[in-house]
């Protein structure tokens, strides 16, 4: 089987949004600008649930074709790797994603069908908003991408969904304004999120999906070395009070990291550090160059981390 070409398109996206993202929120922000009120109003907060909903299916692809235990063989590894990138970086997300997926994917894999998965997640989900959001979403978003796999929903319902959730985000990212309530925020971003994949998934055409897929397939490598930047361009980015160096940076970035995905998997099945990750998964070297210098359709069961 092939891959899902748009959950790769949507990765992508989701990569870019929190460059940007990771980007503004390692500046002073003092005083604030016009750029600081739009990424806290539009941006902050929307691409990571979309990055954990992504985790959860692909949770489910490595197990079509792999045991749990290579699974929980991925999963160590890739706390190992958050380790190494906490070294630079101490906002990294990837020790918690290798927590949460064993805590909590691995035990509900066990369960019959989607359904009681998904109950699950807005159990979890709607706790976590409760007590403060922000890292607590990652689980229930983890149950959710798992859900939303096996139950599979159809595709007719992609634009009255879009149309409910945006207008759900206009409505509570205006009552978030006006009360400055973190728990209307975090319901504000959670449903900005979902306008955001269903809004890409409902416009998306070959030519940006061939902008966005390799970004996604390399998503690791792409999200290590964005930090990387961000953390080396910190100073400057301090220096400039208009914060526009925030969005000209993280456009740079992943400008660069589109063009060198796009070469690379012109030549290798797996980006560097994915492919890094596959072989300490597995014990042993993995083949990487492509013979023909194309890609033969990397099967589902090894999906890229989200």
């Amino acid at each position: 089987m092939t891959r899902i070409r748009e959950l790769d398109a949507l990765r992508g996206f989701a990569v870019g949004g929190i460059m940007l993202v990771n980007t503004w929120q390692h500046t002073a922000k003092e005083p604030r600008t016009a750029v600081d009120w739009t990424i806290d109003a539009l941006f902050q907060s929307r691409f990571y649930p979309i990055f954990s909903l992504l985790f959860g299916i692909s949770f489910m692809l490595f197990l079509r074709g792999n045991s749990r235990w290579a699974l929980l063989s991925r999963l160590f590894w890739l706390f190992w790797i958050g380790m190494a990138q906490h070294a630079f970086y101490k906002g990294e997300v990837l020790t918690d994603y290798a927590f949460y997926g064993a805590a909590v994917l691995l035990p509900a894999s066990f369960l019959p069908g989607g359904l009681p998965i998904l109950l699950l997640a807005l159990v979890v989900i709607a706790w976590a908003v409760l007590v403060g959001g922000g890292p607590l979403l990652i689980p229930g978003l983890f149950l959710l991408g798992m859900a939303l796999w096996e139950l599979r929903p159809s595709r007719r319902l992609l634009l009255p969904a879009f149309a409910v959730t945006t207008l759900a985000t206009i409505l509570l990212t205006g009552a978030w304004a006006m009360t400055n309530s973190w728990t209307v925020y975090s319901v504000a971003a959670l449903m900005g999120a979902a306008a955001y994949s269903l809004g890409l998934l409902l416009l998306l055409r070959p030519w940006l999906s061939a902008v966005l897929e390799p970004l996604g397939r390399m998503a690791l490598t792409n999200y290590v070395s964005g930090t990387a930047v961000i953390v080396a361009a910190t100073p400057l980015l301090n220096a400039d009070r208009t914060r526009w160096a925030v969005v000209a940076l993280a456009l740079a970035t992943v400008g660069v990291q589109v063009l060198f995905s796009r070469w690379w998997l012109a030549r290798f099945r797996y980006g560097p550090l994915e492919w890094i990750w596959r072989c300490l998964t597995w014990f042993r070297l993995v083949s990487n160059r492509l013979e023909s210098g194309r890609d033969h359709n990397r099967p589902l069961s090894d999906p890229g981390v989200p």
